[in-house]
């Protein structure tokens, strides 16, 4: 790990990466500005760990990531010289979890949709063609996305609205979130990608004994949790050029990106580098 005076957390789709074809090629610059510097650059999304594997080889980036909207933080094994308090050994990392295993989430999203009478679909219900029919994302992505470790993706099949309310008020009685992401919703426990950040960020100043300067990129809503953790948070427009007004509510003084996805980004970061 390299001393840096910034930690950028970002999210992906429709941040870094662009909303329709998945490139990050016009963050180009941007990238090699942060690998120059050696800024962690540290990936914080709805992923899945398998997921990210992958994108992180693409990118070349070594650094912790955050995934399944805050379930967990995935580090590399000998990135911090340090101990890290909460960690288990996953394959070739340490990880801290904050939402409950994804056995346990599953097995609740079932016993759930019995207690209300709810014909619900999750992701662990599907095979890979299925997932990839459900989702447009092609088999290989597909299986990707299958291989969960905290957060389950689901949707219900013909519900009425009444339904669905008791759904949601039954997982809350377990201590269960249930949001919702165009057709899926998403049952999980303890997730919050703020948390996430706020602990990797006392990981950094303790491991580097300075105080970095925390920086977080989202575009919506469901990033707020993440942007109202760090020093810095920017705010991309939607593709439409408007911002989420929620996001400009409740964080009034946010930096606006210039455009959005990843031709904001590359621009947004490039200023956060000449304005420090």
């Amino acid at each position: 790990m390299l001393p840096a005076r910034h930690l950028i957390f970002s999210d992906l789709d429709g941040t870094l990466l662009d909303p329709h074809t998945s490139s990050w090629s016009a963050a180009e610059e941007a990238l090699q500005e942060i690998e120059r510097r050696g800024v962690p650059l540290i990936f914080v999304t709805s992923k899945t760990r398998a997921e990210l594997e992958i994108l992180r080889r693409k990118l070349s980036n070594a650094h912790p990531f955050v995934t399944e909207r805050g379930g967990g933080i995935f580090i590399p094994e000998g990135y911090f010289n340090l101990h890290v308090e909460g960690a288990q050994r996953v394959a070739r990392y340490h990880c801290v979890s904050f939402g409950r295993l994804y056995a346990e989430v599953t097995a609740a999203l079932e016993a759930i949709a019995a207690e209300v009478g709810a014909d619900v679909v999750g992701f662990h219900q599907m095979s890979t063609r299925e997932i990839a029919q459900n989702t447009g994302l092609g088999r290989r992505q597909a299986e990707l996305a299958r291989q969960r470790d905290f957060d389950e993706p689901f949707f219900f099949a013909g519900a009425s609205e009444s339904v669905i309310n008791k759904f949601v008020q039954a997982a809350r009685h377990r201590g269960m979130e249930v949001t919702q992401a165009g057709r899926f919703w998403h049952l999980s426990a303890g997730h919050a990608e703020g948390r996430a950040v706020t602990y990797l960020v006392k990981l950094y100043r303790t491991a580097v004994r300075s105080r970095l300067r925390s920086v977080a990129l989202g575009h919506g809503s469901n990033h707020l949790s993440l942007l109202s953790a760090v020093d810095q948070a920017i705010l991309l427009p939607q593709p439409d050029g408007s911002f989420d007004s929620s996001v400009l509510s409740r964080l009034p003084h946010v930096t606006r990106g210039p455009a959005p996805g990843p031709t904001g980004w590359n621009q947004t970061v490039l200023q956060v580098f000449k304005s420090r």
